[in-house]
């Protein structure tokens, strides 16, 4: 079933150009937009509101059973400092190739200036990107608020919090945890009905955008694209290349197991449509769960390499454009801002733009120029998703053989019909064989 839904996406996003390529050549512009591309868009945004309906759960029941069933706080502690040093890591080299590369490129230089009036509508309302205010919102003042509004960073927060307090009451917790368990095996295996929706979903939404862009949008903007999309795949040779120190040979087979997080994530421009696959796909490679459910809400909100790449890109092509020369200080105060600023964005579509706009309101840089990029920024948005999980990915990997805890992978790739190989159990029976690493800090 694994190879065949693969199959059905690709097949999904050949068909959805295709289908959208046909309609933007054959039928007039304003009927694409009112009558043909909201049901292009109907078929996305159902598979959409269905990735939604599992996030939270999913990311609440993972992150209180893995931290309940780990039981020791140091070990968690060291697991969070490893994590956020390699994040951190990632994210300056991430802002820092890209930063090195739009400066050799130039792509800027010569790009079409936007009508002020129209950028100004296209992106909307910008309010300052305040640092007290991010950092207030990360603690939630509503737990229940924050899992309606699927705040993961909120939420991270929060399960934290439970996990470690239900470790410490020990027996008289035990029935909240055993529920946990069963609320992220429950929800893995609605993750299973719902991805074989994926397919018609990927076609959708690139049926949507090409219905209404058509592919010679690409044209006028493929210098951008390629130098963008080159500089991507060299940020994952990095990465995997990173990840291949501490995995070895067994990085092959982390490729082979995240190919559809990947073409989901890239197909829909949603890294939360490839979480609950994400989950799923980094058992069976032999993360255990109490790991995995740790690392990848983390993730998700501190390690988004393909957006910092983008922000740094696309806040420098927009200098370029206007002919704003800026040194190479400004240029870095401008990407650390960005990277700062840009934390928890995964889940909220098309966030980049609105911290973008906002950083060069900060630095007096035109804010109108984002509508440069807006005709193909869900093109670039593909890409840059894509990353996201490619990073997460090699994160969570090399964290869990860094704690030497990685399992061996399913022997066969072989998907049972509907739940996964390895389940949030499966890492809590390997907890005794484990708990040596934590008790004389091996790993």
């Amino acid at each position: 079933m694994d190879r065949k839904l693969t199959l059905y996406i690709l097949a999904g996003m050949v068909l959805g150009v295709i289908v959208g390529q046909m309609l933007n050549q054959m039928v007039d512009a304003v009927v694409i937009k009112e009558s043909i591309a909201p049901w292009f868009k109907l078929l996305s945004d159902i598979f959409l509101n269905l990735i939604k309906m599992l996030v939270a759960p999913l990311v609440l029941s993972t992150i209180v059973v893995g931290i309940a069933h780990m039981g020791d706080s140091a070990a968690l502690g060291r697991i969070g400092v490893r994590a956020l040093t390699w994040f951190i890591t990632a994210s300056l080299i991430s802002i820092g190739l890209g930063l090195v590369l739009v400066n050799l490129f130039q792509p800027g230089i010569g790009a079409p200036i936007p009508d002020v009036a129209e950028a100004a509508a296209s992106v909307g309302e910008v309010k300052e990107l305040k640092a007290t205010e991010f950092i207030l919102s990360i603690f939630p003042k509503n737990a229940v608020e924050a899992l309606a509004t699927n705040n993961i960073l909120q939420i991270l927060v929060f399960s934290i919090f439970a996990g470690v307090a239900l470790s410490a009451i020990g027996e008289r917790g035990k029935a909240l945890v055993t529920g946990a368990d069963a609320l992220a095996e429950m929800m893995l295996q609605v993750t299973g009905y719902v991805m074989r929706y994926a397919p018609v979903a990927v076609f959708g939404a690139l049926a949507n955008v090409v219905a209404a862009s058509g592919l010679a949008i690409l044209g006028t903007y493929l210098t951008l694209l390629v130098e963008f999309y080159f500089s991507l795949l060299l940020l994952w040779v990095i990465l995997l290349g990173a990840g291949a120190v501490f995995l070895g040979r067994r990085i092959w087979a982390l490729i082979r197991y995240i190919r559809q997080p990947l073409l989901i994530a890239f197909s829909t421009a949603s890294s939360e449509a490839a979480l609950p696959k994400l989950f799923e796909q980094l058992d069976r490679f032999g993360v255990p769960r109490r790991i995995s459910g740790f690392m990848l809400p983390l993730g998700y909100s501190f390690n988004l390499d393909g957006s910092m790449m983008y922000m740094s890109f696309a806040t420098l092509f927009i200098a370029q454009a206007y002919g704003i020369d800026l040194s190479i200080s400004t240029q870095i105060m401008i990407l650390l801002t960005l990277m700062i600023s840009s934390k928890g964005i995964a889940a909220v579509p098309r966030a980049s733009l609105v911290v973008i706009t906002g950083t060069l309101a900060m630095f007096g840089l035109p804010v109108e120029g984002v509508a440069i990029i807006l005709a193909i920024d869900q093109f670039l948005d593909m890409g840059r998703t894509a990353t996201n999980v490619v990073g997460n990915a090699v994160a969570t990997a090399v964290i869990t053989k860094w704690e030497g805890m990685l399992e061996v992978e399913e022997p066969d790739y072989v998907d049972h019909p509907h739940a996964p190989a390895h389940t949030a159990a499966d890492g809590r029976a390997g907890l005794e064989l484990d708990e040596s690493n934590f008790e004389d800090g091996k790993g």
